[in-house]
């Protein structure tokens, strides 16, 4: 059974601290779907592009879904990958391995061999709920050979399958009929709350992506102070296109479900269709990342949509330029609110009402107002009010460590239990916190944070590749990009074709391919010998510029 991290000892004290002021209520994200439903049975909960679905007919496919896990031999305690897009089955799903008391897993679609592996061996993943089949992807070719190097994947569900498939089919599981008494005869398992409910993924700093475990705990407290923050109800419909593996989206969906809200789910970022849910479904709030909010504001067919019930979009993942929020005013009113978050937890948000210059240039003010931002400097002092300093977090809403990262976990959290963000920040006199840099080596393409460090080490293994380095380069979509600068080994001839199509047949996702490679003789070094990736962010930026410039670009 995983354990929820060992972060901090003075968080485990602080348990009952939070239990008591009524952060933690000691139920599981299962029980908030039972209550949802006993509330409002025939209340819309779940709508995509095939279903809709009431609370009642969500908290009834769960739980047929918990009963077959069970006869599969998945049970408490047990991991379960669950890599599926924004389609109904994969709430359902979630809900059902919450009631069957085992451990999400959460893997998004775009995941390839190098991601899926790695999870599956880290958690000791016993199943895996796939598509076989989403957009140009056929996933039977890569769930055998997942299956080759995990042998302890006993079960492989498969969801939207073909009839005859000869993997188990997620439809077929829920249909077939069940024990009178439950599987085996048993109730289904009462999971704690203080048990993982599921683990999610973050950029890693030193390799692969970082497991975060999250209870039902700190998971509900998180998502029900955000619909607070945000003032959500449940006359809210929200529409969902970010992937519900990222954080932004499961908390979003966790929050609605926690007011009785209703959730739509778009497995598509084209602005017309967005437009066009938001229009038939009278959506009222939607959580989006800077490029999908840029996409849409910048989308010459908005005015053909009826789109005056959208009150409020929450957007994360990375900073949003300060031209798109004031674009988004101008063209679609005031519905801007910033949405700091982490896979770890912690959260903050602008609000309608806030002034522009706090809405536009910070992230607001902490959703729980349980949890603690500090700045502190370089000696770990506290910093008095707009002094720059390390962002520091404690509390309810947040993750206790990673998992199995002992290492990792030194690093990220100080002897008396705040955990390291990563960002440099400052907090004024009104508590509003603004990000002033990153101290991480992170990149933030489209929201997405991706390892330098990851796509470094498969570059590597490239035989004609002597060394290489990947910076964030400035993009005006995404935010940011890959750049990677390599150097050769002797003569050789490289491409920026050759080497995606190495980093492809080493089973790296989309994501770890650079979209841009400069060849250089040597990279530089800082005195104590490390890859002075400062230079490269600056010769990148220079590069970027010369180009604009040679192309009429006004500089």
């Amino acid at each position: 059974m995983l354990s929820a991290g060992s972060g901090s000892k003075k968080r485990e004290e602080a348990a009952d601290r939070y239990v008591r002021e009524g952060s933690w209520l000691n139920r599981t994200l299962g029980q908030m779907l039972d209550e949802a439903a006993e509330d409002g049975p025939d209340k819309e909960a779940v709508v995509d592009n095939r279903s809709r679905m009431t609370y009642s007919q969500l908290r009834e496919r769960a739980e047929r879904l918990a009963l077959r896990l069970g006869e599969l031999g998945i049970g408490k305690g047990d991991c379960v990958l669950l890599q599926l897009p924004n389609w109904w089955e994969f709430v359902y799903s979630l809900f059902a391995l919450h009631k069957a008391g085992a451990t999400a897993v959460l893997l998004l679609p775009r995941h390839r061999q190098v991601e899926i592996n790695y999870f599956g061996a880290l958690t000791g993943a016993k199943a895996w709920i796939v598509p076989e089949r989403h957009r140009n992807t056929d996933y039977e070719a890569l769930i055998e050979d997942v299956l080759r190097t995990n042998r302890q994947l006993k079960h492989v569900i498969t969801a939207r399958s073909k009839e005859g498939s000869r993997f188990e089919r997620i439809e077929d599981l829920i249909e077939r009929e069940r024990h009178a008494g439950g599987y085996g005869h048993a109730p289904l398992p009462q999971p704690d709350a203080s048990d993982v409910a599921f683990v999610i993924a973050t950029g890693g700093t030193t390799g692969l992506p970082k497991a975060v475990p999250r209870t039902h705990n700190d998971a509900l407290c998180e998502a029900a102070h955000k619909a607070v923050a945000r003032k959500q109800s449940g006359d809210d419909v929200c529409l969902i296109s970010v992937p519900l593996e990222h954080n932004l989206g499961l908390a979003a969906m966790n929050g609605i479900i926690s007011v009785r809200g209703k959730i739509i789910l778009l497995d598509s970022t084209r602005a017309e269709d967005i437009c066009a849910t938001i229009q038939r479904e009278k959506v009222t709030c939607a959580p989006m990342v800077p490029t999908l909010l840029a996409r849409l504001v910048n989308f010459d067919g908005r005015d053909n949509y009826d789109m005056s019930t959208l009150k409020a979009v929450y957007v994360g993942g990375a900073k949003t330029p300060v031209e798109v929020i004031k674009e988004t005013r101008q063209r679609m009113g005031n519905i801007y609110m910033g949405a700091f978050g982490m896979s770890e937890g912690p959260s903050c948000t602008t609000s309608l009402d806030d002034p522009e210059e706090v809405v536009l240039n910070s992230i607001g003010k902490p959703c729980c107002r349980f949890d603690e931002f500090k700045v502190v400097g370089a000696e770990g002092q506290d910093l008095p009010p707009n002094t720059e300093g390390e962002l520091l977090v404690n509390g309810p809403g947040m993750f206790s460590g990673y998992l199995n990262s002992d290492t990792e976990n030194q690093r990220s959290f100080t002897k008396d239990g705040f955990f390291r963000t990563g960002d440099l920040a400052k907090i004024d006199s009104d508590g509003n916190v603004w990000i002033t840099g990153r101290i991480k080596d992170i990149i933030i393409r489209g929201g997405e944070k991706v390892s330098p460090t990851e796509i470094e080490s498969l570059l590597r293994l490239h035989p004609a590749v002597l060394d290489a380095a990947v910076v964030p380069m400035p993009d005006p979509e995404m935010g940011e990009k890959a750049c990677a600068y390599v150097t050769p080994k002797g003569d050789a001839k490289l491409t920026l074709e050759s080497i995606v199509s190495f980093l492809k047949g080493k089973g790296a996702s989309v994501i770890q391919l650079p979209e841009r490679v400069e060849f250089v003789r040597k990279i530089p070094l800082t005195k104590l010998g490390k890859t002075d990736k400062k230079v490269l962010e600056a010769d990148i930026k220079k590069r970027l510029l010369r180009e604009k410039r040679k192309l009429g670009g006004d500089g």
